[in-house]
């Protein structure tokens, strides 16, 4: 039996896998920091998507690594004081 690792490291070598997977990861990695700054704030979902002036549900899809709009991200983002880098 395989083990998901080894499936994985496997699926890597595909250019377009990788590229998709990593899309993913990303923002996964996003969400997480948002989740935490959040935590880190004593803030509930609901009292954050209050300060932000967008909805619940829009702020537990950026936290869970759902595609969201990007204004969406900013407003929550700075609400928080995150900055967002950018680099090539």
């Amino acid at each position: 039996m395989k083990k998901f690792k080894d499936y994985l490291n496997e699926e890597l070598k595909n250019p377009q896998f990788k590229q998709a997977f990593e899309e993913e990861k990303h923002l996964l990695e996003l969400g997480t920091a948002i989740a935490e700054a959040r935590e880190k704030l004593g803030l509930s979902q609901k009292e954050l998507a209050h300060k932000c002036n967008v909805t619940q549900q829009q702020l537990s899809k950026i936290e869970n690594g759902i595609n969201c709009n990007l204004l969406t991200f900013v407003k929550v983002s700075s609400t928080l004081g995150l900055t967002i880098n950018l680099s090539a």
